[in-house]
């Protein structure tokens, strides 16, 4: 199942996951309703219930109403408060976020591992969230990979050596790019809803209490019990629901993990880790039933074991893994495995030449990076300078790093820039960029967009005014010399995109199936795209046509007149939100038209994975 499938996968278990929500809340509107039924014709107050009511239809609907509303409000203001990010449920978890790993090896091997995954998949960096407990376990959390977060147990980075670790983290990294976190906060919202009528029944039956000496505490007190009962068994269903859509994902993120890894030992001997773990992977959080469907492993004991269960039996995880597995578990940590960190293999973006690429090998790598990938992602940080390395991870100097990318080569016009930057930035990040002006020439074009990945745990940290000031200032150094460049715009709607999605909550939801509704889109994207940043021999006609015909609708080239980069941004933004299966022609379309000549620049390949992104649709580094 490729990335776009997988995508398909995700939405059609969410259309599922809302049918069983309907059938659960109905049954809990029928159960009402008799409840109420038999409270009217047997309770201690159902004579004086039947003098002033009968059983109706009207009575049904105002029963049912209040059902429905009392569940419905209940979900989507849970929804409303997860949509601030993976943040909230790894603060939810008492995580802690891991800003820098000092002397900790245990703490850098897993930021390392982070990073370089993230990288390897071309998404941004997800912050890290440390939690305080022994358990073997993680999860990912977020709606998107612009708010995605990592969430991992003390025990877990306690327990794993680096392959083991890496395995469970490019399982993670799985759940980001298969679209199952969106999936995963539904669940918890749709849970929720459900659950609330066992909390009204305690309210009611708290309330009985006190006013049990009265004529109608007997009343509540059976009214109370009795919802209480029902959201019980609302609750029953809905452990049945979670586990139901929740398993069969887990198959595909391991075998996602052994393909992104090339390395099945790593996650079949962290689950053996687990399993000769004393304390296993049970998380002891009282938050951790409502995310256990989103742990690595079984994170919470359920009373009917596997009936509830989320996650497959670990003997079975383990054995898809690796059949031929003795049936042992690991009862101590494996040592680090010796060697470096792999060859030295050829890097696109500090080659000084382009390199060839086939359109359709790109697309089948989209959201489905390879071990190459990510031994290219070691190569990329590691040839990154320290002074930016270290820079990314600070909340002024990371700022600033951005700015330093966007100063002018002309030095009346970089003048301008600092003018309005002393004037505008917080004092500490324009201290921070006078100390990086020294570092300028340093600065290549081809580690922008890698130092921009590994900024952006940091970026997500600054508050709404911080955020406003930074893109604002973004846009003022852009357009300092009365013209937009190419990289300029990669930078800059890079950035926008992924920091719009934690500060402005735009997470767009696929929404046209037919391409040729969106046919002036397409053009206007293609016919920018055949424009920019020629350096071929080819003319952009020929360009566009190459990309035009992989499309199947018909458009025509545009005027250089009738295009601008804020007309790109507007066709891209309607087209990430195209059905996913509709996508890979749109992605080969864009490829086709910027490598008319079958061969990438450093720039062109820079504008490929940009535009890609603008799709959610990450492409990972291109090499030789």
């Amino acid at each position: 199942m490729n990335f776009f499938e997988s995508q398909d996968v995700a939405r059609r278990n969410t259309r599922f996951l809302m049918f069983l929500f309907f059938l659960a809340v109905l049954s809990l509107v029928l159960l009402t309703n008799l409840l109420v039924l038999v409270m009217i014709n047997y309770g201690d107050t159902g004579a004086v219930m039947r003098e002033q009511l009968n059983y109706s239809w009207q009575l049904f609907g105002a029963v049912s109403l209040g059902v429905v509303t009392l569940i419905g409000v209940a979900s989507l203001i849970r929804l409303q408060t997860l949509k601030r990010g993976g943040s909230v449920i790894a603060e939810m978890m008492d995580g802690i976020l891991l800003v820098d790993a000092g002397d900790d090896y245990n703490k850098q091997k897993l930021l390392n591992c982070v990073a370089e995954m993230a990288i390897a998949s071309s998404i941004p960096v997800p912050p890290v969230y440390l939690i305080q407990d022994p358990a073997i376990n993680a999860f990912a959390a977020g709606y998107s990979s612009g708010d995605a977060v990592i969430g991992i147990t003390t025990g877990a980075i306690e327990n794993l050596n680096r392959e083991q670790l890496q395995g469970v983290i490019a399982h993670e990294f799985s759940h980001i790019l298969n679209g199952d976190m969106r999936l995963n906060i539904r669940l918890i919202g749709v849970l929720h809803g459900i659950l609330v009528l066992a909390l009204a029944g305690r309210m009611i039956l708290y309330s009985g209490n006190r006013r049990s000496r009265n004529k109608d505490g007997g009343g509540l007190l059976a009214l109370g019990i009795g919802l209480l009962v029902i959201g019980y068994i609302g609750r029953f269903f809905g452990n049945l629901i979670k586990a139901a859509v929740s398993r069969q994902r887990e198959y595909l993120a391991d075998a996602s993990a052994v393909q992104f890894t090339r390395n099945a030992d790593g996650i079949a001997d962290a689950l053996k880790r687990i399993g000769g773990y004393e304390t296993g992977s049970i998380v002891a959080n009282p938050e951790s039933e409502e995310l256990s469907h989103a742990f690595f492993s079984q994170g919470v004991n359920f009373m009917l074991g596997n009936l509830f269960a989320t996650h497959p039996d670990l003997e079975d995880r383990i054995q898809r893994i690796e059949p031929r597995w003795s049936g042992k578990f690991l009862a101590e940590t494996v040592p680090e495995p010796q060697g470096g960190d792999g060859g030295q293999d050829h890097v696109m973006g500090f080659a000084s030449q382009g390199v060839k690429v086939d359109p359709e090998v790109l697309v089948s790598q989209v959201g489905n990076p390879d071990v190459g990938h990510l031994l290219l992602a070691r190569q990329l940080i590691k040839m990154i300078p320290a002074k930016f390395r270290e820079a990314a991870n600070e909340p002024y100097s990371s700022r600033a790093l951005v700015y330093l990318m966007l100063l002018d080569g002309d030095e009346e016009v970089r003048k301008v820039q600092l003018d309005h930057l002393r004037d505008t930035a917080d004092l500490s990040v324009f201290d921070s960029l006078e100390a990086l002006l020294a570092c300028r020439s340093d600065l290549k074009r081809e580690m922008c967009l890698p130092i921009l990945e590994l900024s952006m745990p940091t970026l997500r940290q600054l508050t709404f005014k911080q955020y406003q000031l930074f893109m604002s200032n973004i846009r003022v150094l852009i357009e300092a010399d009365n013209r937009i460049s190419l990289s300029e715009w990669c930078l800059q709607k890079y950035i926008s995109k992924h920091l719009k999605e934690v500060f402005e909550k735009a997470h767009g939801e696929p929404k046209y199936r037919n391409m040729g509704k969106l046919k002036a889109h397409c053009a206007v994207l293609l016919s920018m795209l055949a424009y920019c940043d020629r350096k071929s021999r080819i003319e952009p006609m020929e360009a566009f046509s190459l990309g035009s015909a992989e499309l199947g609708v018909p458009i025509a080239l545009l005027e250089k007149s009738q295009l601008s980069f804020n007309k790109l941004d507007a066709a891209l933004d309607t087209l990430a939100v195209l059905h996913p299966l509709k996508k890979p022609k749109l992605l080969k379309a864009c490829i086709k038209t910027i490598a008319a000549d079958g061969i990438v620049s450093v720039a062109e390949a820079e504008l490929v994975r940009t535009v890609a992104d603008s799709l959610d649709c990450p492409i990972p580094p291109i090499s030789a």
